[in-house]
């Protein structure tokens, strides 16, 4: 009796990483449009499709019938129907990690960049204009942040921060000691010069800054978005940065995506945009994916747990 060999199906994209490093005995499937893809999965039993089309990832996952464990690079996957990967019982496994140490030094970046204004530093430099005086003045020493969401990123984004003499106050759904649980943050939101996103998106989140937050907020405060536009409530945002109800924040992610030509954020002074950017700026992304996905692969073959997994029930 011949055994099938395990089927996978992978973008093609990720090939020159992976085909020289994948076992004999597996057969691969590569594909490079999402009509390939369609092809590729049928009765495929592990699928890595990632596409910058997302509708195309879910149309693909859809026709993949017989999938039993989906892989990722992204971190965040609530565009993914929920409901038929818990249907159809499919492990998954995501990019949590994978992106973090840059996100966090994004945060960094973009909380000196407003500390000293920076950007007005470049503009005048633009300009050929010589400046006699710093455009900021504020120092990240002796300042306090908020940090909602402790997971992978959040964890690096914390050490960094406090490497800049700055107090972290962490925000845990789970709670615990020395941490703020999610019922106790918005009575605190005055207290903090910062306050920084790292959650994940999900229906408990969406929203979770809107008018009421912002109002609460230091007048002198940053809001920084690392996590989804979701979190935030857009309009609320625009009409407190336009009334300088906050002094700025620094938005990585946005809703929709990309940001059209026409929306107000665009032209706020003190609206900082990096077009979901913060993840890309590094040149491991692809090597630490290709090396995780080996190793749970090897995993997988030898009916070892798998790492890490993405919980569809939780969203994250």
């Amino acid at each position: 009796m011949t055994t099938r060999p395990t089927t996978l199906a992978i973008s093609g994209l990720i090939r020159p990483l992976l085909e020289p490093r994948l076992p004999d005995d597996v057969e691969v499937r590569w594909f490079m449009t999402h009509e390939e893809a369609l092809e590729a999965v049928k009765g495929a039993e592990i699928g890595w499709f990632d596409m910058n089309d997302t509708d195309a990832m879910v149309a693909t996952l859809r026709a993949a019938s017989e999938l039993k464990w989906l892989n990722s690079i992204y971190a965040g996957l609530d565009f993914m129907p929920m409901d038929l990967l818990i249907e159809r019982g499919i492990t998954v496994t995501n990019g949590a990690g994978i992106n973090a140490i840059t996100i966090a030094e994004y945060v960094v970046m973009g909380m000196l960049n407003i500390a000293k204004g920076y950007r007005d530093v470049v503009r005048a430099q633009d300009r050929q204009e010589w400046l006699t005086d710093s455009p900021g003045k504020r120092e990240l020493a002796g300042s306090k942040a908020l940090l909602l969401g402790y997971g992978a990123i959040g964890k690096l984004i914390q050490p960094r921060l406090e490497a800049f003499d700055v107090g972290v106050s962490v925000v845990r759904r789970s709670g615990g000691e020395g941490v703020l649980g999610p019922d106790e943050w918005r009575g605190r939101l005055g207290e903090f010069d910062w306050v920084i996103l790292a959650v994940p998106a999900t229906p408990e989140t969406e929203g979770m800054i809107g008018a009421d937050e912002l109002a609460a907020m230091k007048k002198e405060a940053v809001l920084v978005n690392i996590a989804r536009g979701s979190v935030i409530d857009q309009p609320a945002l625009v009409a407190a940065l336009e009334a300088k109800a906050i002094h700025a924040a620094f938005l990585d992610v946005t809703s929709p995506e990309p940001l059209p030509e026409d929306h107000p954020l665009w032209k706020l002074d003190n609206a900082h945009i990096t077009m979901h950017l913060s993840g890309r700026a590094q040149d491991k992304m692809f090597i630490r994916s290709a090396d995780r996905f080996l190793e749970n692969l090897a995993n997988y073959r030898a009916g070892k747990p798998l790492s890490p997994i993405f919980d569809p029930a939780r969203g994250y």
